[in-house]
């Protein structure tokens, strides 16, 4: 698989244990075991971060811009794409390559790894990137994913891939056009060529799928979750909304 690794604020040939070493200079960290499907991944999260947003926000001076870690949340949205995600996997060919957009830790991205397919994981943040690598590495995935940075507003990767998906992806419309001209260049040209998005449901992204029908085929399904905790068996209830764009012949 070609290499995506401009920008990285980190080498690949460094082991598991010395980007360990440097996420937990930054943050408190734990490994959280996810389960998607029969498939079990070992995430690396932030042990409490509502205490980490915290101290953020006590150490932004007057006139800072607090940059809150939204990369690091496991969202609802993100396990739900990742069962598709799956599903896409599992009826590919082992040529085909998937890209994730936005991919903060990389569920998604490690979920089609974890099931044979070739992977990149991409997103703007470098200490997303690097708890994305520790993820490839902590689950033996190296040899079918990679991590590069890559903003779908501004930059370009090298080559093409056969799935592209992301989550919450569309919550601003000023990037609806940038997005949809990344898509447009880094979807190859095939039968199976599909576009995955999920959203909250309430991010209807009405603008972005209009223009999107000019090139593509647009189905989607929404789908319901529950948020639970260990001491709330019955949490809020939310729907996502699974998109899947297939260019017009």
């Amino acid at each position: 698989m070609e290499e995506e690794t401009s920008g990285l604020g980190f080498s690949e040939a460094e082991t598991l244990d010395d980007l360990l070493e440097r996420a937990s200079k930054k943050f408190d960290v734990h490994f959280e075991r996810i389960s998607i499907q029969d498939t079990e991944l070992d995430i690396l999260q932030i042990s409490d971060l509502e205490d980490h947003i915290d101290r953020l926000a006590e150490s932004t001076g007057p006139g800072q811009t607090l940059q809150l870690p939204f990369w690091a949340k496991i969202w609802p949205t993100s396990i739900l794409l990742s069962y598709y995600v799956q599903r896409l996997a599992d009826a590919a060919s082992p040529d085909n390559k998937l890209l994730e957009l936005g991919a903060g830790i990389g569920l998604c991205g490690l979920s089609a790894a974890a099931r044979g397919m070739r992977v990149c994981i991409t997103d703007t943040e470098p200490d997303a990137l690097l708890f994305a690598r520790i993820n490839i590495l902590k689950n033996g995935l190296q040899d079918r994913a990679q991590v590069a940075q890559g903003d779908f507003t501004t930059s370009r990767l090298s080559q093409r891939y056969t799935y592209i998906v992301g989550s919450e992806v569309l919550y601003r419309e000023e990037h609806y056009e940038p997005l949809l001209g990344f898509l447009g260049e880094h979807l190859e040209h095939g039968p199976h060529s599909e576009i995955v998005l999920a959203r909250d449901y309430r991010i209807g992204a009405k603008a972005f799928f209009q223009a999107a029908e000019r090139e593509f085929s647009i189905q989607e399904k929404t789908l319901g979750y529950r948020e639970t905790t260990q001491s709330e068996s019955q949490g809020e209830r939310h729907l996502c909304a699974i998109t899947r764009l297939k260019p017009l012949k």
